[in-house]
């Protein structure tokens, strides 16, 4: 009876890797092959560093408008999650984001709410851009692939305006507020789609529904996972390292099998942990915490919690500056300066005088931050480890890490320069890290370190990956063909 059950199980063992395997075998392909153009083409975002540089200086003199009087304005009831003194081509712009999602622009010259930009006024708004040529409006977009999430609802529609430089650059203008909200390049645009677009199976029909997106792409990984465990576990069953088959082989396969059996026992456990982990960045069932900063230990780390920064008008900082946020720290209103080479530094809103905070001056503003927390931990990384490396976007070093022994057992990463809460992590997030970003991208700090050793480890067992893939999908091919040619029953060939 026993030996009965496990011959079923094992038949039926078979019968699921072998049918599943067929359906889905051109995903593992597809994904290996797309995963490699990932790590030399990331899909289209506009950086702070990009946005930055698009922008003109701020003309001070033009400033009538107080930040307070722009929040009044605004609405804001509550100290904001963002508020950024910018140029809007010559006009210079309050820009106040909630806690909500809400987003207004005001004038800063005389208190207006801008909230329609004309076609001509992003073509002006293009021309400050670095790489502009002879920019020109191409069309009016809703939703596109490259604009396609719901984190450019705020902004829709877009114009999409062409630079007109060698690199094919398109700029996307928010036909609201007038913000540059995102470029692409056409090399960028012509790799996606070997690149990001199929490996997240990111059509736009299906991705601008978002979690009808993330239901298709956790099944479909699910059922992939599936089929890399009972693939890994059939190829154990079937290989004989000591008592070996007639001809001496350890794999009783030859051909395609044969390569399938040994390229999948090679490659089994990456491509099982790299399918897992790939189905976690969907974080299914919510198992890990969100990203970001929470409201409460923004407002707690700002020390002032009221709708007020300054009641006058800012006065002009010694150094030039695209743009400035008005902030609280520990206490203190302060301008946090963004200069177009990627300089950045505080000052005193009232004066206009650089200012500087002190490290116990952020730690104590730190400890506010998390009033029922111990802080238990407080360094300054002056090099990149295993949390806080770069790999898809640039870190800020030096940086400061202050850890708490609340629950979660928090970190915060604080810029020592701005004082600027960077990062916030906890358990769940650094898990997140390694069952996720290690296991996927293989981003482990000695790889990082030691140029080219990632991407040859990537380019190898990628590789190996493709083998499985490819020769599955012509064995499958081969079984399906055999059975669409089989004869009748009852009857012979001739």
């Amino acid at each position: 009876m026993r030996n009965a059950l496990i011959r079923r199980a094992r038949r039926w063992l078979y019968v699921v890797h072998r049918w599943i395997g067929i359906a889905t075998c051109l995903f593992f392909a597809m994904w290996f092959i797309s995963g490699l153009v990932m790590m030399y083409v990331a899909f289209p975002r506009l950086t702070d560093d990009e946005r930055l540089s698009a922008l003109p200086g701020i003309v001070w003199s033009k400033v009538q408008v107080a930040p307070d009087r722009a929040m009044a304005i605004a609405g804001a009831g509550h100290y904001p999650r963002d508020l950024r003194l910018s140029m809007l081509d010559d006009v210079p712009v309050y820009r106040v984001n909630g806690w909500n999602g809400g987003a207004v622009t005001i004038s800063a010259i005389d208190g207006r709410v801008i909230d329609r930009v004309t076609p001509d006024q992003a073509l002006a708004i293009a021309r400050h851009h670095p790489r502009a040529v002879q920019p020109r409006l191409l069309d009016t977009v809703t939703r596109d692939q490259w604009s396609v999430t719901v984190r450019f609802d705020p902004l829709r529609p877009l114009y999409l305006i062409g630079l007109g430089d060698p690199d094919g650059t398109e700029l996307y203008v928010s036909s609201r507020s007038g913000e540059i909200a995102l470029d692409t390049t056409r090399q960028e645009r012509v790799w996606n789609w070997l690149g990001s677009v199929p490996h997240w199976i990111y059509p736009t029909v299906l991705r601008k529904d978002g979690p009808l997106w993330r239901d298709v792409v956790l099944w479909i990984s699910g059922i992939c996972l599936v089929v890399a465990v009972t693939g890994f576990w059939i190829g154990i069953l079937r290989l004989r390292l000591t008592r070996r088959y007639a001809d001496g082989a350890v794999s009783p396969y030859r051909g395609w099998m044969a390569w399938h059996h040994i390229a999948g026992l090679v490659g089994g456990v990456f491509v099982f942990t790299w399918m897992f982990s790939g189905w976690l960045s969907l974080n299914p069932g919510g198992a890990f915490s969100g990203r970001g900063l929470t409201r409460e230990i923004a407002v707690a780390y700002s020390g002032h919690d009221t709708p007020d920064i300054v009641a006058g008008l800012p006065s002009p900082p010694p150094v030039s500056a695209v743009e400035a946020r008005f902030v609280w720290i520990g206490g203190h209103p302060l301008m946090v300066l963004d200069a177009s080479g990627g300089r950045r530094s505080l000052a005193d809103p009232a004066t206009g005088a650089p200012v500087t905070l002190s490290q116990d001056e952020i730690l104590a503003a730190a400890r506010s931050a998390m009033p029922k927390a111990a802080m238990i931990s407080a360094r300054r990384l002056d090099e990149p480890d295993a949390y806080w490396h770069t790999l898809h976007q640039t870190r800020e070093l030096p940086v400061l890490r202050i850890g708490f022994d609340d629950p979660a057992r928090t970190w915060l990463h604080i810029s020592p320069v701005t004082a600027e809460i960077l990062d916030r992590s906890d358990d769940s997030r650094r898990s997140y890290r390694w069952l996720f970003n290690a296991l996927h991208s293989l981003d482990f700090p000695l790889l990082l370190r030691i140029w080219p050793a990632r991407d040859v480890v990537v380019w190898l067992l990628s590789a190996v990956g493709t083998i499985v893939s490819i020769s599955g999908i012509v064995i499958g091919w081969r079984r399906l063909r055999r059975r669409k040619v089989r004869p009748a029953r009852g009857l012979r060939p001739c």
